[in-house]
């Protein structure tokens, strides 16, 4: 992508050109094609920049076509500049609320956007020599930019070169869904392709979607400045979540300043000299919003567009994406895909796990299944939200019986130090056994506590050897180990613990 077209307001920073080199070298030639390919991946996001990074370790003669930019959504336009500004917005939130750690809150508390967003711009760049074209030509890789068409069955077709292919991955990723709302396309909108091009925080700004997205950038931007308001259509935020942990995340968006509007839709957007204005629908009551920004973050659609995937074919959904089997084949079983062009479940950490199973799978005849029964996933609001596993509810679904263990973050020591004591790690075992089958964390670490959880369901080891694994004091991760005593109570019935007392 050229620097003039990184946005219609903004120049380019030395850090936008440095990233760009990285990951969309203005000069770069595309080379010449091989007689014939192992592996040919189409997108160079987290999924595609691996599977053909490994496979060419493993001796493949591989290629990757990118149309954008490598590493796709992931390092440009989500995790990585979301997160960065985040930590900054919660910077703010601490000094401005100094006097509960003993300190004194400064006089003139001010933001500095554009250092916030030149923060987030220094940082993208950085991160970006990881996912560079130049990491993957210097592991063997022949790297090719332009859009990416089937040409049949075995053969991809780029700025009219063919690349012929034994096996192929389709790694193209999602975009923004943008909302079918009467108006909004005329008074223009943002999403997260081009809300990390402001220069100005906005004044006032309107969030669609009570999503992770939604939910963590309205908390980001109020705390840098802007009056938000967040609009939701379900009676509560991050739809699929546990109960407590979204009205834990409900309240502490109120707390910093949000205005909520839950069971609420946008129906009409229309632009006048003051602003933008948002006509909305909560059951029968209609109101308007008068904001300066629209950021839409109700959900993403895969990229199966411009592919000519019915040559190759290769089955989709233009909602649901391209369909795959247990082991990621697609309907052409010489074709594989992995990542959000596939996945219902939209995380890079996911796209990794993916990239491991195509390379054994596509190129070594391997059967394995990506599994989704232990992968966490975290929202960044703060607190935090994370999970892995079954919630209760689904485990009952499936006639699970369930035996929960919850301990509140204000019982946890270094949770209270740090003023940081509010939430929760809530650990699901089959009843009877102490084999974990879910968990949920509502805390500020949350990201970091749910890592252990998840280690111990995939090594299959159970809730009564946690309580054996003897923690540093104090950490938030003590939490985990008091619910781990805490199953280790039940186990105490009065007869043994008679006998116990008989023998000392």
């Amino acid at each position: 992508m050229p620097p003039e077209q990184l946005s219609s307001n903004r120049k380019s920073t030395d850090f936008d050109l440095r990233e760009l080199q990285n990951v969309h070298p203005q000069d770069w030639k595309n080379p010449e094609p091989a007689h014939r390919y192992s592996l040919v991946v189409i997108g160079a996001g987290p999924a595609g920049f691996l599977t053909a990074l490994n496979a060419a370790k493993v001796g493949a003669k591989v290629a990757i076509v990118e149309r954008d930019r490598f590493g796709g959504a992931c390092f440009n336009i989500g995790c990585i500049p979301s997160k960065t500004i985040i930590r900054t917005s919660r910077l703010y939130a601490e000094i401005r609320n100094a006097d509960n750690f003993g300190a004194e809150v400064p006089s003139g508390i001010s933001v500095n956007f554009p250092a916030v967003m030149e923060r987030m711009r220094r940082v993208r760049a950085r991160v970006s020599r990881r996912v560079s074209a130049q990491k993957l030509t210097s592991a063997g890789v022949d790297v090719f930019f332009g859009q990416a068409r089937f040409a049949g069955p075995k053969a991809v077709e780029v700025e009219g070169k063919l690349l012929h292919f034994k096996r192929a991955l389709i790694a193209s990723g999602a975009r923004p869904k943008v909302p079918s709302i009467p108006g909004i396309a005329a008074a223009g909108y943002l999403t997260n392709e081009n809300v990390f091009d402001l220069d100005e925080c906005p004044r006032r700004l309107l969030v669609l979607g009570g999503g992770p997205l939604g939910c963590e950038l309205a908390q980001a931007f109020c705390r840098l400045g802007s009056h938000v308001n967040i609009v939701q259509d379900d009676p509560m935020f991050l739809g699929n979540e546990e109960r407590d942990a979204a009205q834990i995340l409900s309240e502490a968006l109120a707390r910093d300043g949000i205005d909520i509007h839950l069971n609420s839709q946008a129906v009409g957007v229309r632009a006048d000299g003051k602003g933008k204005i948002v006509d909305l629908v909560s059951d029968d009551y209609k109101f308007t919003l008068t904001v300066d920004e629209i950021l839409v973050g109700i959900g993403s659609t895969p990229n199966v567009t411009d592919m000519n995937l019915e040559d190759a074919g290769v089955h989709y959904d233009k909602d649901a994406g391209i369909m795959t089997n247990d082991y990621l084949q697609t309907s052409n079983p010489r074709i594989y895909a992995a990542g959000d062009v596939c996945s219902e479940k939209k995380f890079p950490h996911i796209e990794v796990a993916a990239s491991e199973i195509v390379v054994r799978n596509a190129l070594f005849w391997g059967r394995e299944r990506l599994s989704m029964s232990a992968v966490p996933f975290c929202t960044y609001t703060d607190p935090e939200i994370a999970h892995v596993g079954l919630y209760f509810t689904e485990a009952r679904a499936k006639d699970i019986p369930v035996k929960t263990f919850t301990v509140m973050m204000s019982d946890v020591d270094r949770a209270i130090t740090d003023s940081e004591d509010e939430g929760f790690v809530k650990i699901h075992v089959k009843e009877g056994t102490d084999q974990i089958i879910g968990a949920t964390v509502a805390a500020s670490h949350a990201g970091e506590l749910i890592s252990e959880i998840s280690l111990a369901m995939n090594a299959k080891i159970g809730l009564r050897a946690l309580a054996r694994v003897n923690y540093p004091y104090p950490t938030q991760a003590q939490a985990i180990k008091l619910a781990a005593n805490a199953y280790l109570d039940t186990l105490r019935n009065p007869i043994r613990n008679w006998l116990r007392k008989q023998w000392l």
